[in-house]
């Protein structure tokens, strides 16, 4: 491809137009940084006019493959050293398409403070950025291997213009290199390869390089960010990021053991990162980091009144390939971004990732206005996509106006500050205090109704005597099953002497238990009486009466079981009769007593459930 290109870059060299050639470059000085995953590269141009008419636009171009990698550009005027880039204004540009130009170059034409004349010049910088131009080589690596990745450029400054001289320093992030094109004048020292000075280049002048270089640096690329900025108009901004991150390095292959990485983590993953660092704004509070199982504790947070950092650590090291979704949440404080211009209120706020160095394939930023927000408007330094939704939160109506900007391949470069530009009426803050003043004030109202109205159902209707009739059966079923218990507490006793008999042989205790158990159950037999009587009689107890009825029978029978068991033991041992002999002469009466009770118990719990 690149002998094609070579070819190609010739035969239009020999076709440029002579328009071209009023201007020269006198001397360019470039700086290719590849210490991150991201290439950045700063251009420094003198510009000389050489012709006679005044130039007020330098072309800058761009092969193909490196503008469609092409995420950030800037021109500023140089200022020499000292000078910084927020001290200068930037120049405008422009994509345009020159006549006779090849279509596999890109130019982009640069605005100049003011025209050249004959003999004057000008010295600026262009500062570019590049996204997913290092290629990792090879593809996949081990957990133990450490990433080896490709760049590839010209040696020499590809312009349209004849240069007269120019260098190049490519700074890497290691002093480790595999390989590297060796031109002449070529030199590695350390981290840093040298390229030049090359003097007396004409137009169109390209000498390819390939570096094949160590970088370990994190590879984070967020496949999808989406921050939510949400104003609230009592005092606070709160900001919810949600990161969908992939590591974008050449994928781990083959297993993953802990141990080794826990015991030698700067061998046996290197080409893993474990730590992520956001630079959050000042004063920042109430942050949190989570993902999908809930708080993750390993993360840091320190900071001051100039800057906020929060360290966060995933879950797991992440290697090439691997994936992983977590939120980032704190909360502002309003006065520090939201901002007054006449009649509108604005937000200043960045635009960006927060993480450094990550790569973000697919920006989101959302910014949840107040409810009643209008005539909204957007100022952002470069170009996104813009639409408008709303959101429904609490106590809202019409719901909250939501700005939303979309933005592809984000860099640091990216976070700068944007505008939020609304119109806001301050008695809207009071809407929901109003409503929830109203909602409580009816609530109360509606409770002194409540305690003060009869709302009970008359006591002449059948409904209610109906229900006066069966509290009373109910209460009635309540006292016979007690006095039921009762009579089964005395069998219980009775069955006790008995047990006691055959231990003690004592005849006269047995008898004095069975005389008081005669006259427990006389009572109890007095106290059943008008309880019958009445659920007898009551039409409210017609479904109940045959229970009741099979209950009394049974407890009579088994009465009058216990009893003739009673008489017949004590009987026998006033004779001394044998054991076996009373066991023989009781046996049926107990087999009785036993079906007897089981079916008592039976109709007792019917009778509970009711």
């Amino acid at each position: 491809m690149g002998f094609r290109f070579n070819l190609f870059l010739f035969l239009i060299a020999m076709l440029s137009t002579p328009v071209l050639s009023d201007l020269i470059l006198a001397k360019v000085d470039r700086r290719i940084d590849l210490t991150s995953q991201i290439v950045r590269i700063t251009s420094v141009l003198k510009v000389e006019n050489a012709g006679t008419d005044v130039v007020s636009e330098v072309l800058f171009a761009l092969p193909e493959y490196q503008s469609k990698n092409l995420v950030f550009m800037q021109a500023f005027p140089n200022g020499g050293k000292g000078k910084t880039k927020a001290s200068t204004t930037s120049l405008p540009f422009q994509v345009v398409n020159p006549e006779g130009m090849p279509p596999a170059l890109t130019f982009y034409s640069v605005s100049l403070p003011k025209g050249l004349s004959k003999g004057e010049s000008f010295t600026f910088d262009v500062f570019v950025v590049f996204t997913h131009s290092l290629r990792p080589f090879p593809e996949e690596i081990t957990q133990a291997d450490s990433q080896i990745v490709l760049f590839q450029d010209s040696a020499y400054y590809l312009s349209p213009y004849e240069v007269k001289v120019q260098s190049l320093t490519v700074t890497l992030p290691s002093a480790r290199v595999e390989s590297y094109t060796k031109l002449h004048n070529t030199k590695h020292v350390d981290s840093e390869i040298k390229y030049g000075p090359y003097e007396k280049l004409p137009p169109f002048s390209y000498s390819p390089i390939v570096i094949h270089f160590e970088n370990n640096r994190p590879f984070a690329v967020a496949q999808q960010l989406v921050r939510e900025i949400e104003i609230s108009h009592w005092g606070n901004i709160q900001v919810t990021e949600h990161y969908n991150l992939v590591h974008g390095g050449a994928q781990n292959k083959g297993g993953f053991s802990r141990l080794d990485y826990q015991v030698r983590a700067h061998v046996r993953g290197s080409s893993s990162f474990r730590h992520l660092t956001a630079k959050l704004p000042p004063r920042a509070r109430s942050v949190y980091y989570r993902d999908e199982i809930g708080n993750i504790s390993t993360s840091h947070l320190w900071g001051d009144s100039r800057k906020t950092e929060l360290e966060i650590e995933p879950r797991y090291p992440m290697f090439g390939g691997w994936r992983t979704s977590f939120t980032i949440g704190y909360g502002l404080p309003l006065k520090d971004f939201l901002f007054e211009s006449g009649k509108k209120r604005f937000l200043n706020i960045t635009f960006g990732c927060p993480i450094d160095d990550v790569v973000v394939n697919n920006l989101i930023v959302k910014v949840v206005l107040p409810e009643g927000s209008k005539d909204i408007s957007v100022a952002t330094p470069f170009v996104v996509k813009q639409s408008q939704e709303v959101k429904y939160s609490h106590l809202d109506i019409a719901g909250r106006p939501v700005v939303v900007l979309e933005k592809t391949n984000v860099v640091p470069e990216h976070n700068v500050h944007f505008q939020v530009y609304y119109k806001f009426n301050t008695l809207s803050l009071l809407r929901e205090p109003l409503m929830l003043i109203s909602g409580f004030f009816l609530l109360f109202i509606t409770c002194i109704v409540y305690m003060h109205a009869d709302i009970t159902i008359s006591k002449s209707s059948p409904s209610y005597l109906a229900k006066l009739q069966w509290d009373e059966v109910q209460a009635a079923i309540q006292q016979f099953r007690s006095s039921i218990n009762r009579c089964l507490v005395v069998h219980d006793k009775l069955e006790a002497s008995l047990r006691d008999l055959s231990r003690t042989g004592d005849v006269q205790s047995c008898k004095a238990a069975r005389k008081a158990a005669d006259g427990s159950l006389k009572e109890l037999a007095k106290e059943l009486k008008p309880l019958l009587a009445f659920l007898q009689s009551s039409p409210q107890a017609t479904q109940l009466w045959p229970k009741v009825e099979e209950l009394v029978a049974k407890e009579r029978e088994m009465q009058e079981k216990l009893m003739l068991k009673h008489s017949t033991v004590v009987d026998s041992y006033e004779k001394k009769s044998g054991v076996r002999d009373i066991e023989n002469r009781i046996a049926s009466l107990q087999q009785k007593l036993v079906a007897l009770r089981q079916d008592v118990d039976e109709l007792l719990e019917f009778l509970d459930e009711i």
